[in-house]
């Protein structure tokens, strides 16, 4: 007489997922995972461009952190540039790390993946040598302020930031417009990065003949 096997236990959601589920911005990329690498490299700029120019200021970092990796783009970019480091993805969006995780699967452990916020330092061991923010800190309202006092605390002695995001807009309907997207244009990431590091690489660029601004800054934190 045979006996069927019983299926295995569904994994405990935890309060921490109940939260995460609900979160506003899990909800928003609820919809757009599935277009975001196909619409957003029409305005996410300088994201490139960061990764090439942190490799000016750090050789070779061992452990590197990115908040907000979304579909693992700039882990991909990461991991090639710098291909002894460990490179560990952070996102509260469950739909976009779906996709990530297909994107880094060909660099085995090298690469992981966290579904969590950023509310708490992630090292448990060895600090992070960098930390890359992606167009994440303008879109964490209220909160970006205490996250890159967060950074703090994860980074390593010799560790930097590194951050690409969306400065400002001249134009009141264009800032509404990205407020309904989540998206905070007032300049207050660069002033808070300015607060809390001291820059190596500090650069405004124009998007769209001046429509809005964006930021490229490599730092480390000020004693």
């Amino acid at each position: 007489m045979s006996t069927a096997l019983a299926a295995p236990p569904a994994p405990a959601v935890t309060p921490a997922d109940e939260r995460l589920s609900v979160h506003p911005l899990s909800g928003y990329y609820r919809w757009h995972a599935g277009i975001y690498d196909l619409t957003r490299w029409a305005f996410l700029f300088g994201r490139r461009s960061l990764v090439r120019s942190v490799s000016q200021h750090m050789m070779m970092p061992q452990r590197i952190l990115e908040i907000g990796c979304g579909t693992g783009s700039n882990l991909v970019a990461l991991a090639d540039r710098f291909p002894k480091a460990q490179v560990i993805g952070l996102d509260l969006s469950r739909d976009m790390l779906d996709r990530a995780r297909a994107k880094v699967r060909p660099y085995g452990s090298r690469v992981g993946l966290i579904h969590r916020a950023y509310d708490a330092p992630v090292a448990v061991g060895p600090r992070f040598d960098l930390i890359v923010c992606s167009y994440s800190l303008s879109m964490i309202n209220p909160g970006y302020d205490d996250v890159l006092r967060t950074c703090r605390h994860d980074l390593s002695e010799r560790g930097l930031i590194a951050v690409a995001d969306f400065h400002t807009s001249p134009h009141a309907w264009f800032r509404r417009w990205m407020g309904i997207n989540h998206v905070r244009m007032e300049g207050q990431v660069l002033a808070t990065l300015d607060q809390h590091f001291t820059p190596l690489s500090r650069h405004l660029h124009q998007g769209y003949g001046g429509l809005w601004s964006y930021l490229n800054y490599i730092g480390s934190p000020r004693a």
